[in-house]
Formats: C-alpha cells, structure tokens, sequence
C-alpha cells in the first residue's frame, strides 16, 4: 500500500500509525519530500510529478511536464533546440527536432496560460536557436 499524505492530514497519519504499531511485521518506508520548483503563481512537485495553478492541478503529457520543468530549472537561460532534445528525449539530435519541440512549446503555452493567462512568467522563443523561461519578478 502506497500513501500520499499532505500535511493537514497529521490526523490521519497519527491513526494510521498507531495501528501499524500493533503490527511489526509491516516494514514502513518514508521518501523524503523533493524540494518544489516554483515560478510565481505556479509550483512544480517534481518527486509527484505534478504541476499546480492555485490548488487547482495542470494536466501535462510527459514531454510538457519535462520541458517545463527544464526551463524552470534553468529560468532566464536560452537553451538550444539540441539541449533541449537531448535532455527531454534522451537522443541526440539530428536536425529535425525544432518542429517537434515547438509543438510541445505550443500546447504547453496553451496549457500554462488558460490557467493563469496575467501569468508573470513566459516561454520566450529565440528565434532558431530554442527557448527561455522568463520571470517578472515582483
């Protein structure tokens, strides 16, 4: 049995782990909370994969949530169509990748900012070379 708990469900936890007491052949393993990249008025779980708009979930396909958090990640730094490929796809590239990518730069666009269309950040394409995170920062 796996569990994900948030931290206003203590109660819950204090009653699940008192009944796990009474049975010590039940091994319980903890997995330590992976900090959240966050962007304003967006946050990034990477270790639950998931992406939050005001509590509210944004559903990505893989290849968006790994885009996303990539940029995130490297936030005001222009990285290449190549670099972005290589890291999200796992290949080397061969040429081809732009159109590609800009589809999924595109639906994620669309995704990011029918959540928050005053979004303070935005995907900045450069022009042949890739895409930027930028950040308004208050």
């Amino acid at each position: 049995m796996i569990l994900e708990l948030c931290k206003r469900d203590t109660e819950v936890l204090e009653q699940i782990l008192s009944i796990l007491k009474n049975h010590p052949e039940i091994e319980k393993f903890e997995i330590d909370e992976e900090p959240m990249v966050s962007l304003p008025g967006l946050e990034i779980f990477p270790s639950r994969r998931k992406i939050f708009r005001d509590r509210q979930e944004i559903q990505l396909t893989t290849k968006e949530y790994r885009i996303l958090l990539l940029l995130a990640a490297n936030k005001g730094r222009v990285l290449t169509y190549a670099q972005i490929y290589e890291q999200v796809w796992g290949d080397f590239t061969t040429g081809n990748e732009n159109n590609t990518i800009g589809f999924h730069i595109c639906n994620l666009r669309e995704k990011l900012y029918r959540a928050n269309p005053d979004a303070p950040f935005y995907i900045r394409s450069v022009r042949e070379v890739g895409y930027c995170l930028d950040v308004d920062e208050p």
